[in-house]
């Protein structure tokens, strides 16, 4: 039975974390029968559709083999590609087919490390979108912001490229640069940014000491205890260890003996189900709903469900912050918490990635991400459909970037200061 493992990825086709398919190309001639290969990379017990007629794929194969005159691929390589392209098909970008080593990496990655410039990568009224610049990552200080369209990379149009293909194309080896072409709302003419990659370890929480907190009013990043008495807690991703960090954050602010917590997901593109699932745990009582699961076609839905770790007193006054850059998992955990009443939310609409991906082993090296199913709210708001629209919306000017006030930050805080 293939293994598979539920994922709910922020942003599709992330630059940081999402690797896509290139061909590699070989010379030489078919050697091994097609049919043999195929039989070599399927579950033998997986139903075979009796509806569809794949003679037009071998006569297409064999015409391959006998007339092209060009360096042709590897069969092996030429059944990957014929996945890829089935998956394509499908018109969804967020459903994509990983060979070997794309697989590979991507394993890596999704644990929170790779090569790369720092952004994730998205489709919005259907032109590639920056959703996110990872923090402190080389696109973030090189001036990509949430909601740039990428008009062309190294001097390519991509716009309307495919996903994977952008993603493909700005990912490389640590050391080298990659110049974006970006267009941004409020900005006239476009923007020319040039990057040098990078390797990226994926921050997920991010500690201050007191020490480095500033007075009230002021910016905050990372975990600390302000001196108006509030907490923060910054979380940039759901990765593997998501989970344990965010634990440990919240003992640190339990044992502060303060009842202010502020919990920043601006920026951040999602991950994990089960990381979601268990940070929304210590705060809701047992059977709280999380999430819903809608698969469609009369299938009963799914529904996540809180663990019931539940450590926080009703006296808890929590605030979450969001932006256009929270996406997928962070909307998952803002909109539980929103819902289930333990938390206020302040910025801008969230991304809007609602879509649940299944991570399944096709053969020991390959793999498929496989759209399944929509995520909904608690009270079966659809996320995908209309994003999170905060309490307090608070947008961000360009002066406010430009001399670093933090808008969303102070009125979150303003809020928190007027509760006992």
């Amino acid at each position: 039975m293939n293994s598979s493992k539920r994922l709910s990825l922020g942003a599709v086709l992330i630059v940081i974390i999402f690797i896509s398919y290139f061909i590699g190309f070989q010379s030489g001639r078919v050697s091994v029968p097609p049919e043999s290969l195929v039989a070599n990379i399927i579950n033998k017990d997986v139903d075979k559709p009796t509806s569809v007629d794949f003679s037009s794929f071998w006569t297409a194969w064999n015409v391959i083999n006998q007339k092209y005159a060009g360096t042709t691929t590897v069969d092996q390589d030429r059944v990957w590609g014929a996945i890829e392209g089935m998956t394509a098909s499908l018109g969804d970008p967020y459903t994509v087919f990983f060979p070997p080593e794309e697989s590979k990496i991507f394993a890596s990655e999704i644990a929170g490390n790779f090569e790369g410039v720092g952004m994730e990568v998205g489709v919005k009224d259907n032109k590639l979108v920056v959703v996110s610049p990872i923090k402190d990552s080389p696109a973030e200080i090189g001036g990509v912001r949430a909601g740039d369209f990428i008009m062309m990379i190294d001097g390519k149009e991509s716009l309307t490229m495919p996903t994977d293909k952008a993603v493909q194309m700005i990912r490389g080896k640590s050391g080298t640069k990659v110049k974006l072409t970006l267009v941004r709302e409020g900005v006239k003419n476009p923007i020319e940014i040039t990057i040098t990659r990078t390797t990226i370890d994926l921050p997920t929480v991010k500690t201050t000491t007191k020490s480095e907190t500033s007075t009230a009013g002021g910016d905050v990043n990372g975990i600390g205890l302000r001196k108006d008495g509030i907490f923060v807690i910054s979380l940039y991703s759901f990765s593997a260890n998501s989970a344990n960090l965010f634990r440990n954050a919240l003992k640190e602010f339990r044992n502060s003996g303060y009842n202010k917590l502020i919990l920043d997901l601006r920026g951040n593109p999602g991950g994990y189900l089960e990381a979601a699932t268990d940070m929304a745990s210590w705060f809701l009582p047992s059977g709280k709903i999380v999430v819903r699961e809608e698969f469609g076609k009369d299938r009963e839905e799914r529904i996540y469900r809180s663990k019931g770790y539940d450590i926080f007193p009703d006296k808890l006054r929590m605030i979450i912050l969001v932006d256009s850059g929270s996406a997928s998992a962070s909307e998952i955990l803002a909109g539980a918490l929103s819902e289930n009443g333990v938390a206020k939310l302040v910025g801008t609409k969230t991304f809007g990635k609602g879509s649940v991906q299944e991570l399944v082993n096709i053969t020991s090296d390959t793999s498929l991400k496989v759209t399944i199913a929509k995520w909904l709210t608690p009270n079966g708001h659809s996320i995908s459909q209309q994003g999170i629209v905060p309490d307090y919306v608070v947008e961000v000017t360009p002066e406010d970037i430009k001399n670093k006030k933090d808008r969303q930050m102070d009125r979150a805080v303003e809020l928190l200061s007027k509760e006992s």
